[in-house]
């Protein structure tokens, strides 16, 4: 028994289970590893948000708008929402707390898929509740199942939109159905932190991928169930490490949401930096571009040498390499690229490769056929 194993808290004691599989830290020479294991854009930040974070910076000294008033005006025009129904938040991640926070406690419990985003996991288990999870189906959500899941104490379904790890997307008719049967004492959060690139491969395949945006303006009278969207700048935009994201949902909610947030989670070079690439749409035209005739080059090269991969809608590939991915993502690193290995979301035969520039493929597939056995 350590010191202080018995004056925390039962959250903080079982969290050492979900860090086990926390996203992975870089330090000293992984620095210079091509990095395809976050997601994150190969492009960097726009232009202008660089432009207009160097003009922010002399007043650093200064604390932010806690309210990021500005940037939720201009999300809820962009979005047609009133301003209430916005809320600025430190990455989606903060706000995937904030719900938990506010929502669920010891006895009541949150339901999405196996094999989805970690953060729900330790988001559900910091506050104390469960956290049910569901067979996948396909590859993808088996939503019966997961309506199957609820009970009375659900509080909470998560369904990433598209699926992190798996890339794969679920298309609009189908939410439609699956939340008008829902029960209204239920909220689904639909994380959409990849929506560009989702909406992107959606028009090349003439498939309708969002209603998400209506979903929120009709409210739970219309489609059964409320709902919370939630979205990054940390994907397309290219701010990944400025953590700035925001949920879209009633206003109600969201109110009772900011009570719990830290008082000035949210950068003031964050702000300035999600304000100005907002209307850069070349900058997203060019990741999203990217992004989708790369993922046909890697996947078929990736087929080429016997490995499964998954038909993605995100910027990233799921691949079955049918062998240990600890051992191979190690192997690649010693190569000089860093993936994720997905033992640790329950697919140990898999990797999660994010696409990167055409250079950055390249050098991906040259060592993947390297260390090929």
């Amino acid at each position: 028994m350590s010191r202080f194993s018995d004056l925390v808290s039962k959250p903080a004691r079982d969290m050492a289970d979900y860090f086990a599989a926390a996203p992975q830290v870089r330090t000293g020479s992984q620095s210079q590893l091509i990095k395809l294991d976050s997601n994150e854009n190969p492009f960097g930040p726009s232009r202008y948000a660089i432009k207009a974070m160097r003009s922010a910076s002399p007043s650093s000294n200064f604390y932010p708008d806690d309210d990021c008033v500005e940037l939720s005006r201009k999300l809820a025009a962009q979005h047609a929402l009133s301003i209430d129904q916005v809320l600025v938040t430190a990455g989606s991640t903060e706000m995937i707390a904030l719900l938990c926070q506010t929502m669920l406690a010891p006895g009541l419990n949150a339901v999405t898929s196996e094999c989805s985003f970690l953060i729900y996991d330790m988001a559900v288990h910091a506050v104390g509740a469960d956290l049910r999870k569901t067979p996948l189906r396909d590859d993808g959500f088996d939503l019966a199942a997961i309506r199957a899941a609820i009970n009375e104490d659900t509080r909470i379904v998560f369904l990433a939109n598209p699926n992190n790890p798996t890339g794969t997307m679920v298309e609009a008719a189908t939410i439609d159905h699956f939340l008008a049967e829902v029960p209204a004492h239920v909220v689904v959060v639909l994380d959409e932190a990849y929506y560009e690139f989702a909406a992107h491969f959606s028009a090349l395949r003439k498939v309708e991928y969002s209603r998400s945006l209506e979903y929120v303006r009709s409210g739970a009278t219309v489609v059964g169930s409320d709902m919370v969207v939630l979205r990054s700048f940390s994907k397309a935009h290219g701010l990944a490490g400025l953590r700035i994201g925001y949920g879209l949902g009633p206003a109600e909610l969201l109110a009772y949401c900011s009570r719990m947030r830290n008082v000035y989670s949210v950068s003031y070079l964050a702000q300035v930096a999600a304000l100005a690439a907002l209307g850069d749409h070349d900058h997203i035209l060019q990741a999203v571009s990217n992004n989708s005739s790369q993922a046909v080059f890697l996947t078929e090269e990736l087929s080429k040498l016997g490995y499964r991969v998954i038909p993605t809608s995100s910027n990233f590939l799921c691949c079955d390499i049918g062998q240990d991915s600890s051992a191979i993502a190690d192997r690649l690193r010693d190569q000089g690229v860093s993936v994720r290995a997905l033992n640790g979301w329950g697919a140990p035969s898999s990797v999660r490769v994010t696409i990167g520039t055409p250079e950055q493929n390249d050098f991906f597939l040259r060592a993947i056929r390297k260390i090929r056995v």
